[in-house]
């Protein structure tokens, strides 16, 4: 009888080299899933192209969900760091809205590398995949902080929370052909508008 495996998280980078290593792991696996879609990308084309070897790769991502997570949790991370200084001028529902659409058009500007991405979180178990859990207070924090609400509630997290799920679902829809860019934009700002009347106010 074969062993079954055992679910596990990936090592996280310590050194500068490791962390040059993870990094290039991340662009390869973005940079191939811009050209084929999520069941054609091959973890050893992977290794290929970040010039590491393939047990490198597998002790950062212990699976291709893990790695496009990863992917995901990255690219979020580089949105936040530009994020915008809250403007005060700007109501928190539009500048939430605002940021979200500017997000939205980047990840959508490379359909198969986005759907690759949330195919991947929205399938991953929280237990195996801890930077599921990353992407949402990341993606919590970059709302946040173009919000100006710097001492959020448990409410403002849980409205931010259901914000994110429909996001990606609508995200997802015109990825597969279900809805236009315009009515993407649309249905986010009708989704904002719903969700974040009760929301606190700048802090």
């Amino acid at each position: 009888m074969p062993r079954i495996g055992v679910a596990r998280d990936g090592a996280e980078p310590t050194s500068a080299e490791q962390r040059d290593r993870h990094e290039r792991i991340l662009d390869a696996a973005a940079h191939l899933a811009t050209e084929f879609d999520l069941p054609r990308v091959q973890m050893t084309e992977v290794a290929k192209r970040a010039g590491v070897a393939i047990g490198t790769l597998y002790r950062y991502f212990p699976s291709k969900t893990h790695l496009f997570v990863g992917v995901m949790l990255d690219r979020l991370e580089r949105f936040s760091g530009y994020t915008p200084v809250s403007d005060p001028d700007v109501p928190v529902q539009d500048a939430i809205c605002d940021a979200l659409i500017g997000m939205t058009r980047e990840m959508v500007a490379y359909p198969t590398l986005a759907l690759a991405m949330l195919q991947s979180n929205s399938t991953a178990v929280a237990a195996a995949v801890p930077d599921t859990v990353k992407i949402e207070a990341t993606f919590q924090g970059i709302l946040l902080t173009t919000a100006g609400i710097a001492d959020p509630t448990e409410g403002d997290k849980d409205l931010l929370r259901l914000l994110s799920m429909l996001w990606f679902g609508v995200i997802t829809a015109f990825l597969n052909g279900r809805s236009t860019i315009a009515e993407t934009e649309a249905d986010i700002r009708r989704s904002c508008d719903l969700l974040l009347v009760e929301l606190s106010p700048r802090t």
